[in-house]
């Protein structure tokens, strides 16, 4: 099969020939259809989850995916040949990823059906960045009312939590730069989004909204110890890019350091909002799966929402 792959890290991602992967017990083998290009996959790329992860090469990327079941494993339940299927690749070691024609995952976690009126590129996009944003969303728990800062805001992450954070009635602030960035995120709703550049002055712009400080930061990217210094005091911070308690000097502030839980209820919460509209899956562009090496120099070049992979 094709297959985005790495020979070793850091190294840049290329398309390549590879086995295709057979489903053990108790897992499915998924047709992915689409798939997508995530933080997490650039890291790999980089090198940077080098001691934190096994790394099987050659090794094939990708965490999102969306497609079909092909096969079962012996004892995998719950899901049937031909069935439409997404969610998140979420083993234990990386090297049997998703940016590829074909994946297994287990059939009891990372997995669940595709309702009808999902698209495909929209399910092969929401499972990782919709997690991290609702996990995030939830640790902070913000009431009605209560300001969330939002750093990271014209991501996939960010776009994503931005419209949960405006749909639990939440002040929020985003970061965006005018223009294009701006645009992009104040469309995502119909709530307003309070915008702060984080390429000027972000302290003296959050402040001037808040001046006390706002109840929440969702960490996203950025400066993690600077954006906790805007927490107002029992403020709470999420960080889906490792911030730990330890790194902030601050005693009067809590610091959640989140690790995504695809399960299939939260993935199956996730594609119920998108499906009645409640959550708009901010697909920006879409590749093919030969041309992944584009997505990902897109990617890091800073593009808006998500950039999808078809597969298939």
């Amino acid at each position: 099969m094709r297959a985005v792959t790495l020979n070793s890290v850091p190294d840049a991602p290329v398309v390549a020939d590879v086995p295709a992967p057979e489903p053990e017990a108790g897992e499915v083998l998924v047709k992915v259809a689409a798939s997508s290009i995530n933080g997490f996959d650039a890291a790999t790329a980089a090198g940077y989850l080098q001691g934190a992860m096994e790394h099987r090469f050659p090794l094939v990327m990708g965490k999102d995916f969306a497609g079909t079941v092909e096969a079962l494993g012996e004892g995998a339940e719950g899901f049937t040949v031909g069935q439409a299927v997404f969610g998140v690749v979420m083993k234990p070691f990386l090297g049997t990823g998703s940016l590829a024609q074909y994946v297994t995952v287990p059939a009891g976690y990372g997995i669940a059906p595709v309702p009808d009126g999902l698209s495909v590129p929209e399910a092969g996009a929401l499972g990782l960045a919709g997690t991290a944003a609702l996990n995030s969303l939830d640790t902070v728990a913000p009431a009605a009312g209560e300001t969330v800062l939002i750093s990271g805001a014209t991501g996939g992450v960010g776009a994503l939590a931005v419209q949960l954070a405006a749909a639990r009635g939440v002040r929020v602030i985003a970061t965006a730069r005018p223009g294009a960035e701006a645009e992009f995120v104040t469309g995502l709703t119909d709530a307003e989004i309070h915008l702060v550049d984080h390429s000027g002055d972000l302290p003296a712009q959050v402040r001037a909204l808040a001046p006390d400080g706002v109840d929440a930061v969702l960490h996203l990217a950025g400066d993690g110890v600077r954006l906790a210094g805007l927490l107002r005091p029992g403020g709470r911070l999420a960080s889906t890019i490792g911030l730990t308690q330890e790194a902030v000097e601050r005693a009067d502030v809590t610091v959640h350091t989140i690790m995504s839980d695809p399960n299939p209820r939260t993935l199956t919460a996730l594609a119920a909002r998108a499906v009645s509209g409640a959550l708009r899956v901010p697909v920006t562009a879409t590749y093919p799966l030969e041309q992944a090496a584009q997505a990902f120099a897109a990617f890091g070049a800073g593009a808006l929402g998500k950039l999808a992979v078809t597969c298939s």
